[in-house]
């Protein structure tokens, strides 16, 4: 038998074993009635609140937890990247395989996005592109991680279940024991989507927002202002000025709308998307919600394109000059070569 026959056959092995494993899991898992998590909008304090000098009150949430976490992932993959990168430049230019093949396949279709958009500001502009998306994509993508949301400290609370001993800890578990039990528990998860926290979304937003200006006042200068404050035409042009002049205000209104827009969108999909597997998971067996875990994959993939493509799309617009007809100023370009 040959060498690749046994690694077929190793293969296949594997894929029956891991299938073993995973309905193992799942009927493991459904022994014991679920019960519906506890849903609020403000994140859950890990530690008691301290006074902070100039910041006021200060306690570490379970969000921040998530915030944390999902910074490591991309540090691992921007290391494993560079050191992929520098592998196959060694080995005399091959081609990079595994994940850091595919994050290069990500970058290199994102980069032309950009390309399109922004011209000769896209060296500038692809790199806040790129973090967005891909800061946007691993927080969605925590609440597919097992434990997230489910794993945390228990606390006394008379709306909550009794908990149950198992072999690695304790669960809550619906029924009427909680007499045997020892009380009513709620669950504060360690970790929780960092999405659905409102500070999250709007801090992101605002970066977003505030550098689409940065970029406007960097290819236009003062004249970029004139986008929101157009007042050239309305004396010698009366009736076209006054529309100019209202034309500008709305701009700067919209300015304002794109915060509150990029917030919530991604909260509101968010959000909506961790109650939904709550629920989920409240009503039909574990195995059954392969589908809206798949959903909620690709939710959080539109939502990090979604909001990654209209910061840049933004900030192609900003660099362009009211006349339409041209990208950036000299700097722009010589930055670009």
């Amino acid at each position: 038998m040959t060498a690749s026959s046994n690694n077929r056959i190793l293969g296949i092995k594997n894929r029956y074993l891991v299938l073993v494993l995973l309905i193992g899991w799942a009927v493991a898992f459904n022994i014991m009635p679920p019960v519906l998590v506890h849903i609020q909008l403000p994140p859950e304090e890990l530690t008691h609140a301290v006074q902070l000098p100039l910041l006021g009150k200060f306690a570490f949430t379970n969000t921040m937890a998530a915030m944390l976490l999902s910074d490591l992932i991309l540090l691992v993959l921007a290391f494993a990247f560079s050191r992929a990168a520098r592998a196959a430049l060694a080995a005399g230019g091959r081609a990079i395989s595994g994940v850091s093949g595919a994050l290069e396949a990500l970058m290199e279709a994102l980069y032309g996005l950009t390309e399109t958009n922004a011209g000769r500001w896209t060296r500038e502009i692809f790199p806040w592109f790129a973090t967005i998306m891909l800061v946007v994509l691993v927080n969605n993508w925590l609440e597919l991680i097992p434990g997230v949301d489910s794993i945390g400290i228990l606390h006394a609370d008379e709306h909550g279940y009794p908990v149950q001993e198992l072999a690695f800890g304790t669960t809550l578990v619906a029924g009427d024991a909680h007499h045997a039990a020892g009380g009513l528990f709620g669950l504060v998860p360690f970790v929780r989507v960092n999405s659905t926290d409102l500070n999250f979304t709007v801090a992101l937003a605002l970066i977003a927002v505030v550098m689409v200006q940065v970029f406007g006042i960097r290819a236009l200068g003062v004249g970029y202002f004139k986008k929101f404050w157009n007042t050239s035409t309305l004396f010698t042009k009366p009736m076209f000025g006054v529309i100019d002049f209202g034309v500008g205000l709305l701009e700067l209104v919209s300015e304002f709308s794109k915060i509150l827009s990029f917030s919530f969108r991604l909260f509101g999909n968010v959000f909506a998307g961790s109650v939904l597997l709550f629920v989920i998971g409240f009503l039909v067996p574990s195995f059954a919600q392969t589908i809206f875990l798949m959903l909620e994959f690709g939710v959080g993939l539109i939502q990090a394109v979604v909001f990654g493509m209209l910061t840049m799309v933004f900030m192609s617009q900003a660099v362009v000059s009211h006349h339409g007809d041209e990208h950036a100023d000299p700097e722009g370009a010589a930055a670009h070569h």
